[in-house]
């Protein structure tokens, strides 16, 4: 006969540590595979109370833990991407969503002699769902079917955690130590305390609930002990929201205060109820054996009648919770320069919802560069102080971009992710740096219409021509690097090089008829000078428009050497002779003869 001994406890612990590395690797991928679409799904949330709650649980089944789906809601909260009132729902949805798992673990206790129902024991499937994982992660040169490779791996693993747990206890029913033991959880109070303390230690409640499942195994689990454990498994697993809330303003941390509240309001309520029914009716249920499949069973109906409960009072809740976590009125603190990108690294927890949001940010900061170039190059015919102003907030805008954004992108390219989505963080690290940089060349640009004010400088009128036809050329590349950066068009992006390539030989052929001129005594040096500096200024803002274009195409290419793309494009490619021949009839200048 087997007995219950210290390798007993080393077998129990790797069974645990299977399990959660399992489910890490499946709500990893299957996240993965999602693709932003969950995140994207919690922003576009209806005022329908049902389809809210049909969401939060299908969300919570993708993600597998409704500790993430709360995470990721306390960080939407606290970038000012969702409301507080809009996550209510969501939440109970993700309590019912969350209980999906336990019924997949409850296979465990399959019992049959038919072959065909015996193949639905985990032990037995699993190792076949591996081995086809494992072809499919190892072979695959898709990234979709290496992630449910992954994920096939992951839930074999994860069943194999509980096969492990299920034998490490199962000594355990024949221990008297172990039914003196259990005596005491006949006390509801100390089921709820127990289930809690341990969820929140452990940071999860599939773990806590396959570890009652396995115990359940032994027919030593009533449901007398079972149902207050369950309810404070309950509880402890929003101990992972309230951690997450540290820090964050006061809107998310009634995100994982109201989560919490949820619990505890329905475990006081349906315990209270249960023992007092328990009490006039004597059930004689209380007392019979639990098994892996009851135990999800009073799993989901715990949730689901808190659900039902509480619905009807969604407004008391969020006026409870607002009670509870006040707003803070303090006095505004000193400005210290604009922060207008408000990502929280709590988004982490769903990286391709990260990454969507801040492709956000860069396609606004892509917009805000070409405007403050575009009233840049208007003050060159007429300085405004005002407009100048603007331009100087803008670059400070767009410097807070590139600072918050680069530092948040390094952070999110850690965690694991699809091919797809590192190829989206590459390209936004190539791109934040040139926007930040177009709004560097609109404040020089900025200084230069100032200096042409206080001088007075007044330009020939061949000069202002010439001109005239640069600054349509630099419009329309930044038009098409715009077009082609917010709507990932590669073929946009194609034609931004030609075009680089023409104003690079309409600024050479401006800069020799400027020389022309001052020989001829139609211009002086000090014009000159204030013109090769505006030139100078325009070349580099068509370079790093050709370098957006550029992170575009080779994005879809999923390689990022520039140099080789560009040497590849410039020789030989009839496509790029076409573009560039097109472009090179609207903007040419021609050279004044010496």
């Amino acid at each position: 006969m087997a007995k219950f001994d210290i390798f007993s406890v080393i077998q129990l612990i790797c069974g645990l540590t299977f399990f959660l590395f399992g489910m890490r690797v499946m709500s990893g991928d299957l996240e993965k595979m999602a693709g932003g679409r969950l995140e994207h799904s919690l922003k576009k949330v209806t005022s329908n109370p049902l389809i809210s709650i049909g969401l939060g649980a299908v969300i919570t089944i993708a993600m597998q833990s409704s500790s993430a789906t709360t995470v990721m809601l306390v960080g939407l909260v606290n970038s000012g991407i969702m409301s507080f009132g809009q996550t209510l729902h969501i939440i109970f949805g993700a309590n019912i969503g969350t209980t999906l798992t336990s019924w997949i673990l409850s296979l465990s206790g399959i019992q049959s002699d038919n072959i065909a129902i015996l193949m639905l024991k985990p032990k037995n499937f699993s190792p076949i769902i591996a081995f086809i994982g494992v072809l499919m992660a190892m072979l695959s040169k898709s990234d979709r079917r290496k992630s449910i490779g992954n994920i096939f791996v992951g839930f074999s693993v994860l069943m194999y955690g509980m096969e492990f747990m299920t034998a490490a206890v199962s000594p355990l029913a024949n221990m008297p130590q172990f039914s003196e033991l259990l005596v005491k959880f006949n006390n509801p109070l100390v089921g709820v305390l127990v289930g809690t303390l341990f969820t929140a230690l452990i940071q999860g409640s599939a773990a806590s609930i396959g570890i009652l499942q396995a115990l359940s195994l032994t027919g030593s689990i009533t449901y007398g002990m079972a149902i207050p454990l369950i309810m404070g498994i309950n509880i402890g697993t929003c101990a992972t929201s309230l951690i997450s809330c540290i820090g964050t303003n006061t809107n998310a941390k009634r995100v994982a205060t109201v989560h919490i509240s949820i619990k505890i309001i329905g475990t006081i309520i349906c315990l209270t109820l249960f023992e007092l029914l328990n009490l006039i009716f004597k059930f004689q249920f209380v007392n019979e054996p639990v098994n892996s499949v009851k135990v999800a069973m009073v799993h989901t109906v715990f949730n689901i009648l808190i659900t039902i409960i509480l619905m009807p009072f969604t407004k008391l809740l969020i006026r409870m919770t607002e009670w509870l976590v006040k707003d803070k009125k303090q006095p505004a603190p000193a400005s210290t320069g604009p922060t207008p990108v408000t990502l929280d690294e709590r988004l982490m927890v769903a990286p391709s919802g990260a990454i969507r949001e801040c492709e956000s940010y860069t396609k606004k900061m892509c917009t805000l560069s070409c405007e403050t170039i575009r009233d840049a190059i208007g003050l060159l015919g007429g300085y405004n102080k005002q407009k100048s102003e603007t331009i100087l907030k803008n670059e400070e805008v767009l410097d807070a971009y590139e600072d918050e954004l680069s530092t948040y992108l390094v952070k999110l390219a850690s965690q694991s992710l699809s091919d797809q989505d590192s190829g989206k963080i590459s390209k936004m690290l190539h791109a934040i740096g040139d926007f930040e940089r177009l709004g560097d060349h609109a404040v020089n640009l900025n200084k230069v219409a100032k200096e042409l004010s206080e001088k007075g400088i007044i330009f020939s009128e061949d000069a202002r021509r010439e001109l005239r036809l640069l600054v349509k050329a630099i419009d329309e590349i930044l038009t098409l690097t715009a077009d082609a950066y917010k709507s990932n068009n590669a073929e946009t992006a194609f034609r931004v090089e030609p075009l680089e390539q023409v104003i690079d030989h309409l600024i050479a052929s401006i800069k020799s008829n400027q020389i022309t001129r001052l020989q001829h005594g139609d211009c002086t040096i000090e014009m000159g000078f204030v013109l090769s500096d505006m030139l100078m200024n325009f070349e580099r803002i068509s370079d790093h428009c050709s370098n957006v274009a550029v992170a575009i195409i080779e994005t879809e290419h999923h390689s990022f050497d520039t140099h080789k793309y560009l040497n590849g494009v410039k020789y030989g490619d009839q496509r790029f002779d076409e573009a560039y021949e097109d472009f090179s009839q609207k903007y040419t200048v021609h050279r004044i003869a010496v």
